[in-house]
């Protein structure tokens, strides 16, 4: 079956834009002029008039965490709270509306400290009990690197023995040493591990929902990080995934990120488990991808790892999740199994200890595996450099700077922030840069990162003049970034990323011009279809 649209301005690559696009089984055959490819097309094609509307590539969102995102959709909404107060109420009215929904325990991500308008404290187990101390509470801040619990939840963490695995850091008190409901690093997971899991069934259904809403955003594929993660029963993450996708569920591409608790698992799955076994045919909408790992924590938690600490607590160098002799055994166990690394790094101490390991690893002292660094939000012009120089990739989250250009230069200093979330010097510096949104840290709408890239503003278009505006971006380039880099991540920049012939027909057809409206416009555009392998799977 044959699909013509015509009467669009197809985005081909910079500088040139066509008018139709020609698919046959799921496949672009041919890009040209309308009139051509009218007089060209099968006789039983599918005729689409575009209405003179842009076509783009279908968006690929290079890190993420999709399951999670689902979640969010069904849990307490606590990412827009100012206040400590409005918070707790939020999450009562859940509770009360929700009953069967909490009663093994409540759990949601996003609250943040730094915009609450009653003090900036971290919410702590007393505050948490005034919304139940029934049942046990987990309440992450939006970077997912703080949780703040109930007594509920330290009643249980304290008779089963489980607070005895936090290290002193991860698990704060009060002036009387008494454990205070907040927890950082490692701690935030033996927290989380007390709410009950979802259901498999409940599972299913979120991410049907999760796919809704990133198709009607236009994005075609996500890179998601979920097994190891959010899902932390990692042979049914992977069988529920399947069967969705086996099922024909699924509406957009998804690539497997995967996490593992030890060195034993990740080598148990290398050589018997899924990276052995696992079936995942040619052109499947579901594939397997790299193994991720986490250097540290996050800048807004003061728990990103920093080489000189922090300006206004120069002795908090920040969290080493993951020490260099351990990350260096699984990098070579990767190297020995072909099999690519990508890493959580929010420091500059992180970056660098990151990008020491990995150069250890190289394939014929080249980066063969395309390992990259996850966020590499703070940074220095030798290590841009270095990055550059080794090939490293770079998963970048543009949108962070909504939040983060508030807090960069208190924390690390006007200098090094001048050479941080330097996403434009690192493209054209030539390295393979591209776009996701950490979702559901930041909503996996493309637009407004784009948008970001584009200005350096924030969403109410502050600071007039961009934030460090030399980093800014053109549309092209951005657009590039979120499709045809986001391809070379994964291993797929042949077949995905171009509206050109031989590629995939993930396309996306929107209600404005990004190219020429006016920027501040890009963070409302949508998306009025979204085509993934030339199948319909959005259309307002």
């Amino acid at each position: 079956m044959a699909e013509l649209y015509y009467n669009a301005k197809v985005y081909v690559e910079k500088g040139h834009y066509e008018q139709a696009v020609l698919v046959e089984d799921g496949i672009i055959r041919r890009i040209g002029s309308s009139d051509a490819l009218l007089s060209e097309a099968p006789a039983d094609a599918v005729r689409v008039d575009c209405g003179g509307r842009t076509m783009i590539p279908g968006l690929n969102d290079s890190h993420m965490h999709f399951a999670q995102f689902s979640e969010t959709l069904n849990q307490a909404r606590i990412a827009d709270v100012k206040s400590i107060g409005e918070l707790i109420e939020v999450c009562r009215k859940f509770a009360q509306e929700h009953p069967q929904r909490v009663k093994n325990g409540l759990h949601a991500i996003g609250w943040n400290q730094d915009y609450f308008t009653d003090g900036g404290r971290l919410p702590d187990r007393h505050d948490l009990d005034k919304i139940s101390t029934d049942y046990p509470i987990v309440l992450e801040r939006v970077c997912g690197h703080i949780v703040s619990v109930n007594s509920k939840l330290l009643e249980i963490l304290q008779s089963t023995g489980e607070i005895d695995k936090c290290k002193g850091e991860d698990c704060l008190t009060d002036e009387n040493g008494v454990p205070n409901g907040i927890f950082t690093g490692n701690g935030c997971n033996i927290a989380k591990r007390l709410i009950p899991e979802f259901t498999l069934e409940e599972r299913h259904e979120f991410m049907r929902d999760a796919m809704d809403y990133a198709v009607s955003h236009g994005l075609t594929s996500v890179q998601s990080n979920d097994v190891g993660t959010t899902f932390l029963d990692t042979p049914a993450a992977f069988r529920l995934l399947h069967e969705m996708y086996d099922n024909g569920e699924g509406k957009v591409r998804y690539r497997h990120q995967v996490c593992f608790n030890n060195l034993k698992d990740f080598e148990e799955y290398l050589t018997h488990g899924e990276y052995a076994v696992g079936e995942y045919k040619k052109g499947s909408w579901l594939t397997l991808g790299p193994l991720k790992l986490f250097k540290d924590g996050s800048l807004g938690a003061r728990t990103g790892l920093m080489s000189q600490g922090y300006v206004d607590d120069p002795e908090n160098h920040g969290l080493e999740w993951i020490s260099v002799e351990d990350m260096d055994r699984y990098c070579q166990l990767a190297k020995k199994h072909n099999l690519q690394v990508i890493t959580h790094c929010i420091g500059d101490e992180a970056v660098r200890r990151t990008v020491g390991c990995y150069e250890r690893a190289f394939v014929d002292g080249k980066n063969k595996l395309r390992h990259a660094v996850v966020h590499c939000q703070i940074t220095d012009r030798a290590l841009l450099e270095r990055i550059a120089k080794d090939d490293i990739l770079v998963f970048a989250q543009p949108i962070f700077l909504d939040y983060d250009m508030n807090i960069v230069e208190k924390l690390c200093g006007k200098e090094l922030a001048s050479t941080s979330y330097a996403f434009g010097t690192l493209l054209r510096m030539g390295v393979h840069l591209s776009y996701g949104t950490d979702c559901p840290v930041e909503d996996c709408n493309p637009f407004t990162n784009i948008y970001m890239a584009v200005t350096r503003k924030d969403r109410q278009g502050r600071p007039a003049g961009g934030f460090y505006p030399g980093e800014c971006v053109d549309v092209e380039t951005a657009i590039d970034a979120y499709t045809k880099e986001s391809a070379y991540a994964e291993f797929q920049e042949d077949v995905k990323g171009r509206l050109m012939p031989g590629y995939y027909a993930d396309m996306v057809l929107l209600d404005r011009d990004i190219f020429t409206v006016d920027p501040m416009e890009i963070k409302d555009i949508l998306p009025v279809m979204t085509i993934v392998g030339g199948k319909v799977v959005y259309k307002k």
